[in-house]
């Protein structure tokens, strides 16, 4: 039997209290190191020869903006390659079609010589800014990377070739920029349901770790973070069970609830996205919720979240805590101490000015309240699991 005690889930094994410290809880999942020192100043000014990590990232957490994708040609195993004018004498052919594969075989014509110069070291700086800055205008850009020889092999180079300059932090502009490139292109190759298991088996989320668990505040290394994050973005966003297994093999949830608390604000929305999309999975909630110190790894991270928020909101990320608290209390014995552990300002008119005009945000938060209730202050035994 587990109680409800000290506010939170607890067992006689390892009791978990509120007061526990942040790197304690988050260690839970897996020993990282040293707690980072990122501080939360916002993402800012130009960066060159780059794509902004921004635009990469924003589309993956559902915000606005103005890349939205835009139509793309035919993909190559329609039949198209090899033909500028489609099969001849084809019965229902039309001009537009014609057209339509004119643009298909330009756009690959285009795209093969560029896949191929990336494994020539002397070309491949320019080719990566140039495929970053044209990804969305190949539909087959990913498995056009993957397939061709070489190709990952001299992205997962660009990789590793700055692991030296991450501890001490020695990172440059120029090399952080060019390897954001280079996972501009791996984003690409995670979200494409022809790529993504393959990627997956292949474990090349791994060898971005290194990013999340770097701790230094200079721009390029929360660019090189960011970036990152928008890889396991994408691959999150598909909502693929398969997705969420290996994940969950790895370290990519402490890894996120240290950026969630020290990340700048647009990195703190994409890893608590993340959070949220494991959550939202059956696996990884009733992974999160197996043992009091999982829970309170992240209830605690996303508790001191909603602290910032109030001297600093954000309704974008105020969005994500509150669907990830909601999701936690689909969970019996998360539901019951989310009724004492729920922060306050959650409970009174405190994020109501802000609320004002997202009406979304302001059901979940309703919802919320609702399924915990209000806090009790004696101990209420709750069933262990299993």
């Amino acid at each position: 039997m587990s109680n409800i005690n000290n506010g939170g889930i607890s067992s006689a094994s390892a009791p978990i209290s509120n007061s526990a410290s942040n790197n304690n809880t988050i260690l839970s999942f897996g020993s990282l190191g040293p707690a980072s020192g990122l501080t939360s100043s916002a993402i800012g000014g130009d960066a060159t020869q780059q794509q902004h990590p921004q635009n990469q990232t924003i589309g993956i957490i559902g915000g606005g903006g103005s890349n939205s994708r835009p139509a793309t040609p035919s993909r190559i195993g329609d039949g198209v390659v090899g033909s500028s004018t489609g099969t001849p004498g084809a019965a229902g052919s039309t001009p537009s079609t014609s057209a339509g594969n004119n643009t298909n075989n330009q756009g690959v014509e285009e795209l093969l010589p560029l896949v191929m110069q990336l494994t020539n070291p002397d070309q491949r700086e320019g080719v990566l800014l140039e495929l970053s800055k044209k990804r969305e205008s190949f539909s087959d850009l990913a498995p056009v990377l993957w397939h061709s020889f070489g190709t990952v092999a001299a992205l997962l180079q660009e990789i590793v070739s700055i692991y030296p300059l991450l501890s001490p932090p020695n990172l440059t502009a120029h090399c952080s920029n060019r390897v954001c490139n280079a996972l501009a292109l791996l984003q690409c190759v995670a979200s494409h349901p022809e790529t993504r298991g393959l990627f997956l088996a292949a474990h090349v989320p791994l060898y971005l770790y290194p990013f999340l668990n770097t701790s230094s505040k200079n721009r390029p290394f929360e660019y090189l973070r960011l970036t990152s994050l928008g890889v396991v973005g994408a691959l999150v966003k598909m909502d693929d069970s398969d997705v969420i297994n290996f994940l969950l093999q790895t370290e990519i949830i402490p890894l996120c609830l240290r950026i969630m608390e020290t990340g700048s604000e647009l990195s703190k929305t994409v890893a608590t996205f993340i959070v949220q999309k494991i959550l939202l999975d059956e696996i990884g909630l009733s992974y999160i919720c197996a043992t009091a110190e999982r829970f309170y790894a992240v209830s605690t991270v996303l508790s001191n979240m909603v602290s910032v928020l109030i001297h600093q909101p954000s309704v974008r990320l105020l969005k994500h805590i509150v669907r990830c608290y909601l999701r936690l209390s689909d969970n019996s014995r998360a539901r019951e101490a989310l009724r004492q552990s729920l922060p306050g300002s959650l409970r009174d008119e405190t994020f109501n000015t802000i609320l004002t005009d997202d009406a979304t945000v302001k059901k979940w938060l309703m919802q919320l309240l609702n399924v915990v209730g209000p806090p009790n202050l004696a101990a209420v035994p709750i069933p262990s699991a299993g």
